[in-house]
Order: structure tokens, then sequence, then C-alpha cells
């Protein structure tokens, strides 16, 4: 389905038969067929950015509509109703209060300011998704579309505002959750033996309740400033989700020559939860399509990022710059990766390309690697309880990178290394655990494959609704033109396909729109507007 969006704020269900045209939005569904969707935005130049903007949002809304609710049915109906009001009138009480005061710097700065002028755009286009989606919630109080773009920040949120402890499963599943060690993605940088290439890939992990997936390429033709020049991140290729403007994963492929990632690693001291205001900071997700936007290299995207620090959606970011890789070169330029990691009220941001040249690959694995940041945010009370699954030299993710990484030969090997997860065999997935493994010592998780009446010493080794999700990868000839590799649903390479018939949460667990089978090949899509 394509949309036009026009100059007198009407759509077209052809795109270019409007001479004026905002903003196309062009979605091609493929979902029954590869597990993705695949939807294309872009914008004119002739408008001014906010108009753009917008547009844009509202074109996506209108052509992604019935995924948006489906997607939204899944994860975020009915969320106050379990949360409790209580809780959710804080929750939209902080982000009221926030909006307020990014709406008021915006129409102070947003004139002369690049960062706040970006914020800006995010704002109407997030603005333009809800009002093209439309979506009015059934039970009174129901958030709306926007959360959905929010659901990083927001499981920080719950708990820097106190959230029950006996939040429903479904609640946790649906906003990442706050299990004890719980994962999110698993993410590697590799270098091959002979400099020939350097890929960078991720497997995110999350309920499985989120596997309406949709690939998209945005190509915005925003000024830094309004009238100023193009920003260099202007087409920005992602995984994502319908109504939902940001990757999330988070994965991006963008014309600056910048692929960015992330994978989250929380925070576990109580007393840095302080730090999070509801004036002064702005929301991560905002912060990371901002500095994607603006950002020409990994210190200008670090400095961006950390502007603002909200210290909600922890994350440890890497920034690959595909400018500085040269095939073939015994020597690595500096700067060439930049790893940033954040937590409430603390920022560390370095490049450590010197690590990549030594150890010829970067992984991640939702455990720090500054040991001021591990500090910090709490690793080593667990580490004194749990003993070495909470470290980040011998969490099991770590010791099977570290042991597979120098097989990897050429794509076909990255993505096996990526879709590992042998749990029941490999002894470097062993837990002191009845059985003596768990599905979530895997690159990509398993979870719902551990018996439910096992016993675990902390929640996020057991049997639940969670797991890796997919796979994306991209390599040195894909990033000029904003494509990757990606392999939709949990790893079936080990293990047996995932099914929702066959697991025990099926009917507990909102699915609409998903098949019930998740056997999918790997794909590389090839965007059709040039």
């Amino acid at each position: 389905m394509s949309v036009t969006y026009d100059a007198d704020h009407k759509f077209e269900v052809h795109p270019g038969v409007v001479a004026n045209w905002v903003a196309q939005a062009n979605l091609t569904n493929r979902f029954n067929q590869t597990g993705w969707d695949f939807l294309e935005v872009q914008t004119s130049a002739d408008y001014p950015d906010r108009i753009q903007a917008y547009a844009a949002g509202l074109a996506e809304g209108n052509v992604t509509r019935e995924l948006v609710v489906m997607h939204w049915l899944n994860t975020v109906s009915g969320y106050c109703q379990w949360q409790g009001q209580e809780m959710c009138d804080k929750l939209n009480q902080f982000v009221k209060t926030n909006d307020d005061w990014v709406a008021a710097q915006v129409e102070q700065h947003a004139d002369e300011d690049p960062y706040w002028h970006q914020v800006d755009l995010v704002n109407q286009q997030l603005n333009g998704l809800v009002d093209g989606v439309d979506l009015k919630p059934t039970i009174p109080g129901d958030p709306g579309v926007k959360w959905l773009n929010l659901a990083g920040d927001l499981e920080d949120l719950e708990v820097a505002l106190k959230a029950p402890a006996d939040r429903p499963e479904q609640v946790k599943a649906s906003f990442g959750s706050r299990t004890l060690g719980a994962g999110h993605c698993s993410a590697l940088i590799k270098v091959l033996a002979d400099g020939s290439d350097l890929y960078t890939s991720q497997v995110t992990w999350s309920s499985f309740q989120s596997m309406l997936r949709i690939q998209k390429r945005y190509v915005f033709r925003y000024g830094r400033t309004e009238g100023g020049e193009r920003i260099p991140g202007y087409v920005a290729s992602f995984s994502s989700y319908p109504g939902i403007i940001s990757s999330q994963d988070d994965f991006y492929v963008l014309s600056s020559g910048l692929v960015t990632q992330e994978t989250t690693i929380g925070n576990n001291n109580n007393s840095l939860w302080a730090y999070i205001q509801p004036e002064g900071q702005v929301l991560e997700w905002v912060r990371a399509v901002v500095a994607n936007n603006l950002a020409t290299s990994g210190r200008q995207w670090a400095g961006t990022f950390s502007a603002h620090n909200s210290g909600t959606y922890n994350n440890q970011w890497m920034v690959v710059d595909y400018k500085r890789f040269k095939s073939g070169d015994k020597t690595l330029r500096e700067d060439l990766l930049w790893v940033l990691e954040q937590i409430p009220g603390h920022i560390h941001a370095e490049d450590v390309t010197h690590v990549l040249q030594e150890q010829k690959y970067w992984p991640s694995y939702n455990s720090p690697y500054f040991p001021d940041i591990f500090n910090m945010s709490g690793g080593w009370p667990l580490v004194k309880q749990y003993g070495d699954w909470f470290t980040y030299e011998r969490t099991p993710r770590a010791r099977i990178f570290r042991r597979d990484q120098g097989g990897v030969k050429d794509v076909a090997d990255m993505m096996k290394l990526m879709r590992y997860n042998d749990f029941q065999h490999d002894p470097l997935s062993a837990c002191n655990c009845t059985p003596p493994y768990s599905g979530e010592n895997g690159i990509s998780a398993r979870c719902d494959l551990n018996p439910k009446d096992g016993v675990y010493p902390f929640s996020a080794l057991g049997h639940r609704d969670h797991g890796g999700t997919d796979m994306k990868l991209t390599t040195t000839k894909l990033v000029p033109t904003g494509e990757f590799i990606a392999i939709a649903g949990p790893t079936y390479d080990q293990q047996p396909p995932f099914q929702w018939s066959k697991t025990d949460f099926e009917a507990t667990t909102p699915h609409h729109g998903h098949p019930d089978l998740f056997k999918f090949d790997p794909i590389q899509w090839r965007w059709q507007w040039k």
C-alpha cells in the first residue's frame, strides 16, 4: 500500500500523482513470507522541516494503521488496568512535565540550535503518527500509540517512580521486564582475520508477543536547522515495529556512514534513580534519533547523545564509522568504534578501536564494559550473590563469543554465531539450576524451552515468554545502500522452531497478526525507492 500526502493535506493512494507532495509512504506486505513487512517513507525538501516531519508521521500512520493496532493490542493495551491507576497517573504526569519542559526548550532554542531543532522534528513526526493511526482505546485511561515509542524509557521510569513489585507478568513482558538478570540483545562487531570486511550484527531479545516486525527506511530532507545544511543522517534504515518511529531494538544503518546499535545494561543501584527528573532531560529514544540525524563520527554521536541524559533505557551503545574502515588495512583507524554506556546521572564514552584491533571483535551482552559504569550501576553486589554470571568477562555469552568468534570467516558463519543456542549440550550454558542449564545462556535466548518446573537461582534463567526474536547483520558492501541481512523470529538452528500452539502461554499472551510457526529464511531487502 502506498500513499502520498500533499500540500493541501490530502492523501492519494498512488505516489507521484500529486504534484506538490510533502511525504510519501509505501508498505510492502511480506510478513507471512519473511517475518517482516517493509516500509519506506520519504519527504520533500520543498517544505519546512516541521511540515515534513508531521507529514511523514501522518503518512506512516495511514499505511500501517492495522499493524499498529495489532501491535498495540499485543503489547500496550490494558497496561494501566494491570499496572494500577496510581502508577499510571505518576507515569503520565512525569511524561507530561517532561513534554512541557522539552517544548519550552524547543521554543527558545530550535531556531538556532540543531539539537533542539531535531528534537522538535522527532516530536512532530510522532504527533503525525498518532494522528494518522487515530487509535481510540476502548478501556478508559489506556495509553495510546505514543507509549509504544516510550516503552524502553518507561521500564526504567516504572522502577524510578516505584512501581508495584507484583505487576502481572504480561505487563513485565510488554515493557521489557524488571526480571532480575533479564537480557536485552546480543551484539557483535567482527573484523575478519584477513581484514577484508567488518561485520556489525545484533540479535534482539524481547517477549515473543513483540514479533510483529517492520524494516523501515526513512529519507527525511531536514536541515540541521530550518533552511540550513542537510543533516548527515537523512537516510536511516533500521529494524522496527508498527507505530514506533525509532528502531527500539536498536539497530540503524545511516547515510552518514555510521552504524549504531546497543544492548541494554540496566541499573541495579537504587540510589541512582534519584537522578531521573522530568525537567532538564530528554528521553533516551529521542536522543538516539537526534544523534543519528546529526553525527558524522562516533565522537560527535556520543557528544550529541550525552546531552540531557534521562537515565532511562540504559544501554551500551556502539557506533561503527564505516568511513574509517578500509579493506585490507592491518591497522584500524582511530575513531572507527566508539562505545558509550549510560546509567542515571552518568555517561562514559570512549574510542575503543584499539580493543577491536587487539581482539578482532567487540562483543556486547547486557553487561557494562567500563569499570566505573559497572561499579556505579551495582554490578558487584550481584556478582557476590550470584557469581560469574553477572560479570563482564565470564558471563556465558562473553565466553561463547570469545570461544567462537575466531571461526567467523564469512557472512554465513556470522549469522550462525549470532543465532547460536545449544544450551542443553554446551558446557558454557551450564548454571546452578535444575536441570543444569538454561536457554537464556546462548547468543540468541530461548527461555520458552526452559522447563516450567525447573529450579533457577534467579528468574531470568527460568521459563518465560522471552528470547531472541531476530538477527540483523550489515557489512562494508551493504552500508552504502542502507541494507542489511535479517532473520525474523527465534533461533531454530539447534532448537525447534518457535510455534505459538506448542507454548504453554499461547492462551494468555496476545499475539494478533502472528503466524503460528516462526521459521523464516534470511532476507536482504532491496529498497524500492532510490
